[in-house]
């Protein structure tokens, strides 16, 4: 039995009310409802379409309708998809029952008015919130339970959190959550701004291996200490990696520079011309190649931060997601223990050949949505670096192929060779520059990645909906198809061929 938690608010007037709204935005996401009840004028539709507004993806302002006679008002041009439901017309639940309302339950933020003849068909993440008051005061009394106890918790770490900083009055806007369990707001006053990173220590997940979690066979970052460790370093370096302003490391709440909004993958979605910040981007990995990297990385609070070695059992756990969740996506079924031997044969002979005789840094997300183009700067300080926390030690090659193979946007061929031949130029003139094992590297990391991410996409859909990462499968598909074409990774190219061709055919519909 779910837990509730109830508490009553008083607003003095509508933009309280508003600004309560803006609070309760920054938690949205697809799965979770918020049943709005109260008599007529008491403040429902206010709190809607303050909350619907500030998810809108522009600041340009667009209409939102009472949903009274259509019922249901969907909103595709918010950052997460909305449906606002007005159940006032309607009088019994077999009515409700044939509007199907279940499936925006997964898909989308559901906003409900008059939810009472909803009763237990409500999911059970619902945000309940009953208005009531006289002219322009409203009390509004708050019952949640589940999910948003949780997320009201952790919000509440982030206003005591800002209370002890210059950002204690800040305006609070949502900037980016994704994948993970790390978010982002942008703090707003006095015409400057910085970035609130909220990263709580990563839970232990169940075994899946010898006893340990995924997390830790795969050398992910448990929490925001990684990001002190290696976001320091890098800004030593020289690299433009977002200082530090303030950070506590118990709650895993950071403020730190705001970099821009120049990032890569909007920018290419945008059909901005990408060659200069591409081109900037290949020469940080090819400056980075020069220097020498850490294994541990103390902090200021004399802490240490371990840099792992990007091992084959860390690469092996990421490859088993293909089989894991891949393989069920395609084919509805478990993958059999003949391809699985098979496979995991395959991939125990070319990973040792990714083995880098000098082992650098490899920071695994250096990609479209974590580089960010500061024009204004010089040199290679033009490229922004985010989302660090989970570097490894490791070979120069896959942080290239991360850059040239994007998941998330298209990368032409040609201008990924003419890129990939800059950077072996570069390479070439530091000298000590092995450009055969390099490719050969590049392709095996290439295929690896592909692989690990064609299994993540698929385990994004079906573990924590969301099936929009589905779309992405087809290039990532190509990128793949592109690899296996390497002579070393023929027997590779044979065993997808054989066993699991839609990993290679999807992209090419």
């Amino acid at each position: 039995m779910t837990l509730i938690n109830t508490s009553t608010l008083h607003f003095r007037n509508q933009m309280e009310t508003e600004n309560f709204a803006r609070m309760v935005s920054l938690w949205a996401r697809p799965g979770l409802a918020i049943a709005l009840s109260g008599d007529l004028g008491s403040g429902k539709s206010t709190f809607a379409r303050a909350l619907i507004r500030a998810l809108a993806k522009t600041s340009e302002e667009f209409d939102i309708p009472s949903p009274t006679f259509p019922i249901v008002q969907i909103y595709d041009n918010t950052r997460i998809p909305v449906a606002h439901i007005d159940l006032y017309r309607l009088s019994t639940s077999t009515e409700v029952e044939d509007l199907g309302l279940n499936e925006f339950f997964t898909s989308h933020l559901v906003i409900i008015e008059w939810p009472g003849l909803l009763g237990d068909a409500l999911p059970e993440a619902t945000l309940n919130i009953k208005f009531s008051g006289l002219g322009t005061e409203r009390q509004l009394t708050i019952s949640e339970g589940g999910t948003w106890s949780v997320l009201f918790a952790r919000n509440k770490a982030i206003v005591d959190f800002l209370k002890n900083s210059n950002w204690q009055d800040a305006e609070r806007k949502f900037f980016e959550g994704d994948a993970s369990s790390r978010r982002y707001e942008i703090l707003e006053k006095n015409k400057t701004n910085a970035l609130l990173m909220d990263m709580p220590q990563r839970p232990d997940g169940p075994p899946v291996k010898d006893g340990k979690p995924y997390s830790t066979i795969a050398h992910l970052a448990e929490g925001i200490t990684a990001v002190s460790a290696v976001n320091s370093h890098l800004h030593e370096l020289g690299y433009s990696a977002p200082i530090i302003e303030r950070i506590d490391l118990d709650s895993g709440l950071a403020i730190i520079e705001n970099l821009g909004g120049k990032v890569f993958g909007q920018m290419m979605r945008d059909g901005d011309n990408m060659r200069e910040p591409l081109a900037t981007a290949v020469e940080v990995l090819a400056d980075m190649a020069t220097r020498s990297w850490p294994s541990v990385v103390e902090l200021e609070n004399k802490k240490l931060h371990i840099v792992e070695a990007y091992d084959v059992n860390a690469q092996m756990i990421e490859i088993d997601l293909l089989l894991s969740w891949f393989w069920p996506y395609i084919r509805g079924s478990e993958a059999p223990q003949l391809p699985r031997d098979s496979f995991e044969k395959i991939w125990l002979h070319l990973l040792p050949r990714t083995k880098a005789q000098k082992p650098q840094w490899v920071l695994r997300d250096f990609h479209s949505p974590n580089l960010i183009w500061i024009k204004e700067r010089k040199g290679s300080k033009r490229v922004g670096l985010i989302d660090t926390q989970d570097a490894v030690m490791g070979h120069a090659a896959y942080d290239l192929a991360s850059l040239l193979q994007d998941a998330r946007v298209d990368v032409d061929f040609a201008l990924a060779d003419q890129l990939y031949d800059q950077y072996e130029k570069r390479r070439t003139a530091q000298g000590s520059f092995d450009a055969q094992e390099f490719a050969t590297a590049y392709a095996i990391l290439g295929a690896q990645r592909a692989t690990k991410i064609l299994g993540i996409f698929a385990r994004l859909s079906k573990r924590d909906g969301k099936p929009d990462y589905l779309k992405h499968m087809p290039r990532v598909s190509r990128y793949l198809a592109q690899n296996l074409l390497h002579p070393q990774l023929r027997a590779l190219a044979e065993w997808f061929e054989v066993n699991l061709p839609e990993a290679l055919s999807m992209g090419r519909s």
